[in-house]
């Protein structure tokens, strides 16, 4: 075929036997006089030796039999793919996931490229894709199929032409990536597609056993939307992203306008939704917020003004303001950054300049939450469609209560839409109600430590203001700086006394105390580290010298801020109160560990953090690799004996494997991912990508980071290097991530809320005269001010779904692994399994179908269930 096509156009050749092969290899030249050589054998003449490994002749590795069992309806499915609207980061990392899913679990995924208008175009709009197209998807921003406006789609002509265009190309199922209004297009679509499939045929345009075979399209979409603005979920992809670029950005802006004492008014997204608005506010510590579902009362120029007055009276520099696009007052007349700029320049003389941050909240490459949420995600898309009857509505994938979900799509955009109407209609109370619970909290939260309010009606009665201290314990995380100046701006307001203990528990036994201020805390939200100071000492050093201490500076009410050692400590402490009276006080655990492994909650404070750096990190580090073309990267992450940071940062990252002490490591299993890696590297010669694999730092006693790293070489056969990277303490230091910000301030808030309470039922004194008490007994008087020994009162926060609860530690010791440091339920395993499955391990990737099977994690909604979690604001079983 290659002599006749050369013969046709006329250009010489020459042949040339190969004795190993029967076709002879053929020599010509290109119009530019370069030699062009044609061979049986793939890159015979293109890729020499590396100079630094010598190719082995080995077999290719044998690869065990392949499921192609897929278990759906109707037989194999062709899975078409699609983003529309606004573009959010992580859309491409759900894309990955929907092809490989699509080909590990033996079906055909098609791209659709520009959106709508590429499913109206169609020809070369709609292309199947193989598994390396989707390679370095997880790194970019964007689409890179690309989104664009459709004015063709609609109308009924374009949606046939449209549904043409899919059956031509065989697609019986189509995920959409978007936001509301692309959904609601997919579901009028799938509505519409009985009478288009009619009308086609009718014209004549497709046959009658075309039109029984597509008699019916599944829809599955997933909310690409950085305003979070989706009513039925707690995050959609982007959304965190793209508070990460806004705080950043006002991170900057903070420095110069602390150097010129400077006011600046900050515009971020959020048409009809202030999420965005809100958790920029709370993780950059601005002084005043305007967001769409919660207007200001009339005449809030003066409370404005009189607010930042306060603030700069007290002794700040900056003031700084934060406007959501979408934000109105009661009389839904909108509120400018241009405005809020004149009023403070009018009023108070502030030196005053606007930032509309505009499409920079967009761009950049996805943080790791919205790669770790789209991927999972994007699996469950493909999950969702396979388990589909032409019965089942169209379906969008979320997440409530740190879980997947699948929801009936037509009744979750209907309540999105109610949000926008209730605002419209001055229905401020119902727009709130629309949004999660932990929404209005964080507003709550936010309105009463934002400003500093000397003369407060928040502030309590003098009986009932308590002495609090606050100690760091542990390793350092991110975060744990962020709760301690909400935690002691939230005191203070409230007129409580608040006493920081440096250095930790040692410094607690030498009576390093001090009262902090308001001031002292002002720029501690983006302060990584612990500013006052952590170690992994335990109290038992000293025990009396802690009691004699908190005796000494009457603290009524303790917060630990800490990992696995402040859960030991609060745990010692509390089982010393007979002991020691000054322990019988309430105490709070807030979980701050990068290693995730605290006991009672599903999220330390350093967690995300660190998770970040691992996967900037691991981003920079394969960039290296694919650039050698032929080089694996052993990546060593910290974590303990919990394998949390290397499961979810493997994930987002883009792991071949990872190693983790949960499952540990043994030659079984580095021979089958030596068997993958020289597989890929044989097939891929002279256009492999650079791999990267995580191992915990205590994945197994015998065989180490470097040890691994060693027999991936040794046994490479010479297809491609090995090489080590420590991330070491990298992983504890830097700014804390947005997330991390956040969750520290419902943390902090909800932990003096607790403590409160705590204080004041023990400061409960009955009458004495109706009190019998055993005659060696003291009577209330001569305790304390606060007492109590209660098991209750000596417990952990915990971020458990979307809900905060208080768990006694007490109840949390038969849960807790002491010897391994870590809690014995792990929640994160379902993320696990995909890690291996999207690298490729254990998947035929050039026709389909996959050894392992994958077990879905999501939990199915009905109708019916979000009617109770949003028009009754209930609870489901099914999501504890």
């Amino acid at each position: 075929a290659v002599k006749a096509i050369l013969k046709d156009m006329d250009c010489a050749f020459t042949e040339h036997a190969d004795p190993k092969y029967p076709v002879a290899r053929i020599a010509t030249h290109d119009p530019l006089g370069n030699d062009v050589f044609f061979t049986p054998h793939a890159n015979t003449f293109s890729i020499p030796s590396s100079p630094e490994i010598k190719v082995e002749a080995r077999t290719e590795p044998e690869v065990p039999p392949f499921n192609l069992d897929t278990p759906v309806q109707g037989g194999r499915k062709n899975i078409g793919i699609l983003t529309s609207g606004g573009d959010a980061q992580g859309m491409n990392a759900c894309v990955r996931a929907v092809v490989r899913m699509s080909i590990a679990r033996n079906c055909r995924p098609f791209l659709v490229y520009e959106g709508y208008q590429g499913l109206v175009d169609g020809g070369d709009k709609i292309r199947e894709a193989g598994w390396s197209d989707v390679s370095g998807f997880l790194t970019l921003g964007g689409t890179m199929i690309g989104t664009a406006r459709c004015a063709a789609f609609r109308e009924i002509e374009g949606r046939r032409t449209g549904v043409l265009n899919l059956i031509k190309h065989g697609i019986d199922a189509l995920v959409v990536i978007g936001g509301d209004g692309s959904l609601t297009g997919a579901d009028r679509l799938r509505a519409e597609w009985p009478d288009h499939v009619r009308a086609l045929e009718r014209e004549g345009r497709i046959g009658r056993e075309e039109a029984r075979k597509y008699s019916s399209l599944m829809i599955v979409g997933m909310v690409g939307s950085i305003d979070n603005d989706l009513a039925s979920t707690d995050m959609t992809i982007g959304a965190c992203s793209a508070l990460e670029r806004i705080c950043e950005s006002v991170d900057a802006i903070l420095s110069t306008a602390t150097s010129h004492q400077r006011a600046f008014v900050v515009e971020v997204m959020g048409r009809h939704c202030g999420w965005l608005a809100l958790n920029a506010a709370i993780s950059t510590g601005a002084d005043y917020l305007f967001i769409p579902e919660a207007p200001p009362k009339n005449g809030w120029e003066d409370a404005m003004c009189a607010t930042l007055k306060a603030s700069r009276d007290a002794g700040k520099r900056t003031s700084l303001v934060i406007v959501a696009e979408g934000a109105v007052d009661r009389q839904l007349r909108p509120i400018r950054a241009n405005e809020v700029r004149d009023i403070l320049a009018t009023r108070l003389g502030y030196d005053t300049r606007v930032t509309i941050l505009g499409h920079v909240q967009r761009g950049g490459a996805p943080a790791h939450f919205d790669r770790f949420l789209g991927t999972m995600q994007g699996a469950e898309a493909v999950e969702a469609i396979l388990r589909a009857t032409p019965s089942t509505p169209s379906l969008v994938i979320g997440m409530l209560e740190n879980k997947i979900t699948t929801q009936p799509l037509k009744e979750a955009i209907e309540l999105t839409g109610q949000v926008a109407q209730a605002i419209e209609s001055l229905n401020f109370d119902r727009a709130m109600g629309l949004r999660s619970a932990s929404f209005a909290k964080q507003l709550t939260s936010y309105k009463e430590i934002a400003n500093f309010n000397p003369d407060s009606k928040m502030k309590l009665p003098n009986e009932q203001r308590l002495r609090i201290a606050i100690v760091h314990a542990g390793a350092p995380a991110g975060g744990m700086n962020t709760a301690t100046r909400s935690a002691v701006r939230l005191c203070i307001n409230r007129g409580h006394t608040v006493l920081g203990v440096h250095n930790g528990f040692p410094g607690l036994m030498r009576g390093e105390i001090s009262e902090l201020d308001w001031l002292t805390v002002d720029g501690w939200t983006i302060a990584g580290g612990s500013r006052l100071g952590t170690n992994r000492d335990q109290p038992g050093l000293q025990m009396g010298a802690v009691a004699y201490q908190m005796q000494k500076h009457n603290v009524q009410a303790l917060m630990v801020v800490g990992g696995f050692e402040a859960f030991t400590a609060v745990l010692e402490l509390g089982r010393n109160r007979t002991q020691y009276p000054a322990f019988c006080i309430p105490m709070v655990l807030v979980p701050a560990t990068v290693s995730n492994n605290v006991p009672g909650t599903e999220f330390s404070l350093g967690a995300d953090t660190a998770a970040n750096v691992i996967v900037r990190s691991t981003d920079m580090i394969k960039q290296s690799a694919s650039s050698n073309r032929r080089r694996v990267f052993v990546i060593e992450v910290q974590g303990g004996n919990c394998g949390f940071l290397a499961v979810t940062a493997g994930l987002s990252g883009g792991s071949t494997t990872v190693y983790t002490p949960e499952e540990g490591v043994d030659l079984t299993r580095l021979q089958r991912d030596i068997a993958h890696l020289r597989a890929r590297y044989i097939k891929e010669l002279g256009r492999s990508e650079g791999r990267v694999t995580l191992c915990n730092e205590n994945a197994s006693k015998i065989y180490s980071t470097e040890m691994i790293a060693s027999i991936y070489e040794a046994e490479s056969g010479g297809f491609y290097g090995a090489r080590t990277s420590v991330l070491g303490h990298l992983q504890q230091g830097g700014t804390p991530s947005p997330l991390d910000r956040c969750r520290a301030n419902t943390m902090a808030v909800d932990s003096v809320n607790w403590l409160q309470a705590r204080c004041w039922d023990a400061m409960h004194i009955p009458n004495e005269n109706n009190v019998r008490l055993p005659s060696d007994q003291l009577k209330r008087k001569y305790f304390p001010c606060v007492y109590t020994d209660a098991p209750q009162t000596a417990a952990v926060i915990g971020v458990v779904g979307s809900e905060v609860r208080f768990t006694p530690i007490s109840d949390l010791v038969v849960h807790t692994d002491f010897a391994r440091r870590v809690p014995r339920t792990i929640w994160w395993e379902a993320s696990r399994q995909l890690i291996d499955i999207l690298s490729g391990v254990g998947v035929d990737i050039e026709n389909g179908g996959c050894v392992s099977e994958y077990k879905s994690c999501a939990v199915d909604l009905t109708a019916d269930d979000l009617m109770r979690l949003y028009g009754q604001h209930g609870r489901l079983a099914k999501l504890s």
